[in-house]
């Protein structure tokens, strides 16, 4: 999104102080300026530095209908980035902390965007004009993610696929799974969420597939190699199983294949089997027998009405991969 204003915006009666080194803004904007002084980086932005969870419309119609009850409904400041781009001006030298802010640019909202969205949303609605108080960082970079994802899993949650995504850089198998959802070669690139918000065609978080890789790599040689190489293994082999049941993959609805209980199940066996074909002097998989052994899947019943219905969590996988084990025998 475009961090340009149309022109500066003053912001009087500001105090300006420190937080551990940083300098901070504390003060107030009306409405009418909050919603146009900041924006929201999306976790997909093309900088490659985005954070955010796309609008949940049904949370700013909520915070719209508390504001709704009137004087009682109070709210919290909302946390901004300035990114260097705000002037304070103190209005004397005897009261150096106090004075004017002058924004030339937009600053990024780490923190309120559905409070903000929600008083957008209400001052539509009732004509009306609002006090948003507001907390701003004058400059954070890198450290801009790791406090939203700080405030968010600590305090109400972001979703642990989401801080997966955000950290993948800094952890191999959040790495892993994210790319396992964004390459098209991946069986997974339909059916995956980044932000761990399930729909009917997107029903396999990243905080799943990270699961799933850990299974597939625990106690095994796959450990020890290199993010890159795992991330082949992982695609060769659930591709090799979307293959050989290309209807139970596709048909989340008639068939268990794709449901995580399933997907782990098969992660807990793609572990034994990789272990057993995979060469440490080369390593490398021999793809052909882990094929042929697999050729076998077929014959348990994955089909949403059969005995796998009655399977769920981690005990079920061990269950279910015991069963596909004696398949492949």
């Amino acid at each position: 999104m475009n961090n340009h204003l149309s022109s500066n915006i003053v912001i009087e009666n500001v105090i300006q102080s420190k937080m551990r080194g940083r300098v901070i803004y504390q003060g107030a904007v009306s409405s009418q300026v909050a919603i146009n002084f900041c924006y929201s980086k999306l976790f997909n932005d093309p900088s490659g530095k985005g954070y955010q969870r796309p609008i949940n419309k049904k949370r700013c119609k909520d915070f719209a209908d508390y504001l709704s009850q009137g004087e009682d409904s109070l709210y919290t400041p909302i946390l901004l980035n300035a990114c260097g781009n705000w002037e304070f001006h103190a209005y004397d030298r005897s009261r150096g902390s106090y004075g004017r802010l002058v924004c030339r640019k937009k600053g990024t909202l780490m923190d309120g965007q559905h409070r903000l969205e929600g008083i957008k949303e209400y001052i539509s609605e009732t004509d009306s004009t609002l006090t948003v108080p507001f907390l701003a960082f004058h400059y954070l970079d890198d450290d801009e993610i790791k406090l939203f994802d700080v405030i968010n899993t600590k305090a109400k949650g972001i979703g642990t696929s989401l801080s997966r995504y955000l950290n993948r850089n800094n952890d191999d198998f959040g790495w892993i799974a994210t790319n396992l959802i964004l390459k098209p070669e991946s069986p997974f690139f339909s059916k995956g969420t980044l932000i761990g918000r399930r729909t009917k065609e997107k029903h396999i978080t990243l905080q799943n597939l990270n699961q799933i890789v850990n299974l597939l790599t625990k106690k095994s040689p796959l450990v020890k190699l290199p993010k890159e190489k795992i991330l082949n293994i992982a695609l060769f082999y659930f591709n090799l199983i979307k293959e050989l049941l290309p209807d139970e993959w596709n048909d989340y609805i008639n068939y268990r294949l794709t449901h995580i209980t399933c997907l782990n199940a098969l992660a807990i066996v793609g572990n034994e089997l990789i272990s057993e074909f995979y060469s440490e002097k080369s390593q490398q998989t021999d793809s052909v027998k882990i094929a042929n052994k697999l050729l076998s899947i077929g014959e348990i019943d994955w089909s949403s009405n059969g005995d796998l219905k009655f399977l769920k969590g981690i005990s079920g996988s061990k269950i279910l991969a015991e069963d596909i084990r004696n398949c492949l025998k």
